[in-house]
């Protein structure tokens, strides 16, 4: 049997902001009860009394309290901030892959320079320094370059282990660069590293809001 609490779960869940809002205690249900008010009733086919919802809505907002808090996990880590980075998007092809493997002998790791190369079905996109883009422009002549992207940064976590086998650690990074209105280009990560690539314009508003993320947790 359908129930007013079941469809406002769903309505809310549909609506990801508006479930962040009442996570963050800055939602008034009252008005939210309001505006999901016609929604219901045509999904449960009779009147719904706005009370009813509102009691349903702090009912599921409770369940998400809980279900963050049951997710324990520290956020503790370093945030290295890189400049001067730029991506690469290339059409995949046969001479591509071969090419991509070659540019690890470019790259000076030794001295700090990165290089991430993510395959897509269809695509590969380039991570690196721009002091290089020029250089890779060249060494990727006869393939089809979709987009570069320039001043980039990177903004990079540390954290344990237990990152890898942890819920929701890359959606409560970047749900936080979304309430910032920060675009994200790349998501890099390994076992115990989080790589976020942004535009060099966003980059403090990005450490702060992981700064807030890392002291707070």
């Amino acid at each position: 049997m359908v129930t007013i609490s079941h469809i406002v779960q769903k309505l809310i869940n549909d609506r990801i902001f508006i479930q962040e809002a009442m996570d963050k205690k800055i939602v008034s249900y009252g008005s939210l009860a309001a505006q999901l008010k016609p929604e219901v009733e045509k999904e449960l086919g009779k009147e719904a009394k706005q009370h009813a919802i509102v009691m349903a809505l702090r009912r599921y907002a409770e369940t998400l309290n809980e279900k963050h808090k049951n997710i324990k996990f520290d956020y503790s880590s370093e945030i290295i901030l890189k400049t001067e980075i730029c991506d690469i998007s290339v059409l995949r092809s046969p001479t591509l892959l071969t090419k991509l493997k070659k540019l690890y002998d470019i790259v000076n790791f030794e001295k700090g320079d990165i290089l991430n190369i993510i395959h897509g079905r269809f695509e590969a996109s380039i991570v690196t320094n721009e002091r290089y883009r020029e250089k890779f422009e060249n060494f990727l002549k006869g393939e089809k370059i979709l987009n570069i992207e320039k001043d980039l940064v990177s903004l990079t976590l540390t954290f344990s282990k237990d990152f890898f086998y942890t819920p929701g650690i890359i959606f409560n990074v970047v749900r936080n660069m979304a309430w910032e209105n920060i675009n994200i280009f790349e998501i890099v990560s390994t076992n115990t590293e989080l790589t976020i690539i942004l535009r060099k314009k966003d980059a403090m508003r990005a450490y702060e809001s992981l700064d807030k993320l890392v002291r707070n947790k």
